[in-house]
């Protein structure tokens, strides 16, 4: 019987249509998707995800959905993945399947698929290869790089005491410092602390990391061809990214002016020395975007997380004065007035435990770097189909009170045993797991524990007079301490 008023004849016919585009969407579409909160049309989720820290809103979500659940932003689904055994289970279980990256707009305008953190595939393979082979190659865990951080340490030092104990923010410096390090094995240099061209390179990172995890960058990243009429954020970072990537080839010009190959002097020389040898190949690997691309890759990471962690060090510090005091004690007790080595550390339970509970707390990268499936993948009782975003969220596993007594605390007795003795935990995997996991994590580790005790073997950190000291991170793609000055009271 058709009805007879036009209102609900329309209707009907609406209803049929949904019908009819609901059965073949389901017949088309035989992927079995873990359940998560139901979207809404055109937005998905995203009435209810924090834009400043999303990160908080998908682990609220996994108590009610459980360690693996859909979430959906605008009209794309995204399978979050929480807790340390479902997260290890993705990424070290099924590694391979889950090496992709997916298509982010902002990233990929950024990126292009090139260098090591967001390409893919064959070229992901080639570039991560030779990061790790050269990292190796030039000092990475070996006593040359120990002694160039060393060396860098003092510098800091120095530049903490010409403040005289007054208030000053501690960005700059801590970033010049552990920028230094990264500098220093891509171009054999090493800035000054005010140097110009340093300080603008930092500027401009920071000022990407910030652009890449605000809002308007959530925005952008759900609906580009529209957003992009509406806020400019691709444009800036654009802007600075060129502008980075000029400096770059600038730079590998003029190495490749000097070359020697029988005198590799560095990861630039290397890349380079590859790109002569791999001429003949039709498929190229190594070239100039490429070089490009890596070299910015490896700067950003080399400064970014191990300067962000050392600043909420110092901030926990001050939070935490008895804790400090400890840390103190100890180094004076294994260490004395000789300087740090990467040898003390075992020594120093302590203060192993404390930097372990620093980055923990910290929780840099909360959301991990988003990861794709490269195939269709069964994962825990469901099909996952080649191409979706999946974010094996890290703040789940460095939070996860399975594992840590006081996941919501700044703790450092996480890392100790009853008798003292530092403990390792499964869970502690802030530099991600499995195939993608950070290439420089022995470096970050040795840079973390020698700048670490070599400014509390010199310095008591105290808050200015008066000052709130804040643990709330600031907005951004990574986890920082909101903007802070602290003094820094000479030991020695």
């Amino acid at each position: 019987m058709i009805p007879s008023d036009p209102i609900t004849l329309v209707l009907s016919i609406i209803l049929c249509l949904l019908f009819v585009l609901f059965f073949f969407e389901w017949k088309k579409n035989p992927y079995n998707l873990p359940p998560g909160p139901r979207p809404l049309p055109i937005i998905g989720n995203l009435h209810i995800l924090d834009v400043n820290r999303p990160y908080l809103t998908m682990h609220e979500l996994s108590k009610k959905y459980g360690a693996v659940y859909t979430l959906q932003l605008g009209v794309e689904k995204v399978v979050v993945i929480c807790g340390y055994e479902a997260v290890k289970d993705a990424l070290v279980n099924h590694a391979d399947e889950l090496s992709g990256r997916p298509n982010v707009a902002l990233l990929d305008e950024m990126y292009k698929g090139n260098g090591v953190t967001l390409s893919s595939n064959d070229n992901w393979r080639a570039m991560r290869r030779f990061t790790l082979s050269t990292l190796r190659d030039f000092g990475m865990g070996k006593d040359a790089i120990e002694n160039k951080i060393s060396e860098e340490s003092n510098f800091l030092v120095q530049k903490f005491r010409s403040y005289k104990g007054e208030p000053f923010d501690n960005i700059l410096n801590i970033n010049a410092a552990v920028s230094n390090i990264i500098v220093y094995i891509l171009l054999s240099k090493r800035f000054d602390y005010e140097d110009p061209t340093l300080l603008k390179l930092i500027k401009m990172y920071n000022e990407n990391t910030m652009l890449t995890g605000c809002p308007m960058a959530v925005l952008y990243n759900t609906y580009p061809s529209v957003m992009r009429w509406f806020t400019n954020v691709s444009e800036k970072a654009l802007r600075n990214v060129n502008e980075m990537h000029a400096f770059i080839r600038d730079t590998f010009t003029n190495h490749r002016k000097q070359l020697d190959v029988n005198d590799q002097r560095n990861l630039i020389d290397s890349f380079l020395v590859k790109q002569q040898e791999e001429k003949p190949n039709p498929k190229l690997y190594f070239t100039n975007e490429n070089l490009t691309q890596l070299t910015y890759d490896l700067f950003e990471a080399g400064m970014e997380t191990t300067s962000t962690t050392l600043r909420w060090g110092l901030l926990l510090m001050m939070k935490y004065p008895e804790i400090q005091k400890k840390v103190h004690s100890e180094i004076d007790k294994v260490i004395g007035s000789n300087e740090p080595q990467v040898i003390h550390r075992r020594e120093m339970p302590y203060t192993d435990a404390v930097i372990h509970e620093i980055q923990r707390f910290g929780n840099i990268v909360p959301a991990n770097m988003p990861h794709a499936t490269t195939q269709d993948v069964n994962f825990r009782g469901y099909l996952l189909p080649k191409g979706i975003q999946v974010i094996p969220l890290l703040t789940s596993v460095l939070y996860d009170k399975d594992h840590f007594e006081k996941a919501d605390e700044f703790y450092p007795e996480h890392f100790l045993d009853s008798s003292g003795n530092f403990v390792r935990k499964e869970a502690f995997i802030p530099f991600s797991a499995g195939k993608r996991s950070c290439a420089g994590e022995s470096l970050a580790k040795m840079e973390l524990y020698m700048f670490f005790t070599r400014l509390l073997q010199n310095f008591t950190f105290k808050a200015p007079p008066g000052a709130a000291l804040d643990l709330t991170p600031a907005v951004g793609f990574t986890a920082s301490p909101m903007p802070y000055k602290m003094c820094a009271i000479p030991r020695v």
